[in-house]
């Protein structure tokens, strides 16, 4: 009976650490993520849909600028998880690539830029404190980090085209590659 008792116990405990953890989201990230959602919403108004276009466009000329310069942008400016928006204004066919370039990239980024994605910011410093108990240079190793992961990460953006060609003629379906306007 006591085994019975302590699994309900946990079961609810459960719950309650589910609970605990979306009251202290409610306080932290999710007015953080709204805020910030409605800034770039403003922002795209004050600038203009028709100009935002223009850099998606711009930024849409190829892979380099797509999957290394504009995700690396809206990360260091917007951060994780907000830097995913910007996909929003290149075409359909180039969603999948810039997703995979950007979720990376946040990752990559880390040990340079903390505030990118300071959720996981443990997993930098569990890597840096071995790096440094190893004698050797922890800020070596974030900026070889970051340089390596912009190169792969364009690669992985790069290479999810490929992909979406592929599972696009499979399907049989067709995803627009140019800017169009899109609402706000």
């Amino acid at each position: 009976m006591q085994w019975l008792v302590r699994f309900a116990e946990g079961f609810m405990g459960m719950f309650q650490a589910g609970a605990d953890t979306f009251i202290g989201w409610m306080g932290s990230i999710v007015p953080l993520v709204l805020m910030l959602m409605v800034a770039m919403n403003a922002l795209i108004t004050l600038l203009g849909e028709e100009r935002i276009n223009k850099l998606a466009a711009a930024s849409n000329k190829n892979w380099i600028t797509r999957y290394m310069i504009l995700p690396f942008v809206s990360a260091f400016m917007l951060g994780n998880p907000m830097s995913m928006t910007m996909g929003r204004f290149l075409p359909e066919f180039y969603k999948p690539g810039y997703i995979a370039a950007q979720m990376q990239f946040c990752h990559t980024s880390n040990g340079v830029f903390p505030h990118i994605n300071a959720g996981e910011l443990f997993v930098w410093l569990g890597i840096a404190q071995g790096i440094d108990a190893l004698g050797l240079n922890s800020a070596e190793l974030a900026i070889r980090y970051l340089l390596v992961g912009l190169v792969m990460n364009a690669v992985g953006g790069w290479s999810t085209d490929f992909i979406t060609e592929r599972i696009m003629k499979q399907q049989g379906i067709e995803l627009n590659k140019s800017v169009i306007a899109q609402e706000v």
